[in-house]
């Protein structure tokens, strides 16, 4: 990249990075820059460059979801508060092929037995791993409650503004991030960055993401409009990326790796996907200016 302009990107974070009630102004603004510098230092780790040879503008969305999202009734909450978000707990439950037994013969699969049988599947630590749960089943179903949930639109709206003012070369988004993404570059068909990168992806999810996005898919999604080229990455261990391959739910995917990216105890973490390899070789085609 010796030489050439920085590498222009719009970062589009996933689940659980909210900055807190009534940050505002200069604050925001410099937890969005603090966030920028992190995604920037680890995908610049994975390229072998430094972090100045990126151009990385933050997307911050978490704040707008806030506001619609039920009030938690505690850790002792076993099957969520939010009827929709026990929904798509239970519908990704079944995708991920809980065995019978954790339902113990109900019809709502307890947060605490689900927990522990995905600790168990993908060797991770079980304590984060019941409040991540919670957390993404809430966020999720604050974002695809309805089409036009204000909530969802407001997240939709800030993210494609973002792109709109910095119109990278690339966009990169991880987990709800992807979601968030792919429904603002539909919403804006004059957003058309060269490459659409998604990481950790549950935009195949059956029923509880696919079938709720918007535009609906008919049999398959889309691929964002204009030349715009997505790559998805996917590790086989991460499960929130759940089916992990994109391609057989939307058309038009350039590549759509399957690729081990983290560790066991952390395989949804952001960092371990922006560092990897393989993230490394699709963004190094657009390093040369």
């Amino acid at each position: 990249m010796t030489g050439s302009a920085p590498l222009s990107i719009v970062a589009v974070h996933g689940v659980g990075n909210s900055f807190g009630a009534g940050v505002d102004g200069e604050l925001l603004e410099d937890l969005r820059g603090r966030r920028a510098a992190v995604w920037a230092k680890e995908i610049a780790k994975g390229l072998g460059v430094g972090p100045d040879r990126l151009d990385l503008d933050f997307a911050y969305y978490a704040d707008r979801l806030a506001a619609g999202r039920p009030v938690a009734q505690g850790d002792d909450d076993e099957l969520l508060d939010d009827p929709l978000a026990r929904r798509m707990l239970e519908e990704w439950a079944r995708e991920l092929g809980v065995a019978d037994e954790v339902s113990q013969g109900h019809a709502a699969i307890p947060v605490r037995a689900l927990s522990s049988w995905v600790a168990r599947k993908f060797d991770l630590a079980e304590g984060p791993l019941r409040i991540f749960i919670r957390l993404l089943f809430r966020e999720v179903a604050t974002y695809l409650r309805a089409d036009d949930a204000p909530e969802r639109l407001a997240a939709r709206e800030e993210v494609a503004a973002r792109i709109a003012a910095h119109r990278p070369r690339v966009v990169i988004a991880h987990s709800l991030g992807s979601v968030v993404a792919y429904e603002a570059l539909h919403a804006h068909p004059e957003l058309r960055p060269e490459l659409f990168l998604t990481l950790g992806s549950p935009l195949a999810m059956p029923r509880a993401v696919f079938d709720r996005l918007v535009p609906r898919p008919q049999y398959r999604g889309t691929r964002p409009p204009g030349a715009t080229r997505w790559v998805n990455i996917a590790d086989p261990g991460d499960p929130v990326a759940v089916p992990p391959g994109l391609s057989g739910y939307f058309e038009g995917i350039a590549l759509d790796h399957t690729s081990v990216v983290g560790f066991h105890f952390d395989l949804h973490n952001a960092v371990n996907y922006l560092r990897s390899a393989t993230t490394a070789a699709t963004l190094a085609p657009y390093t040369g200016g």
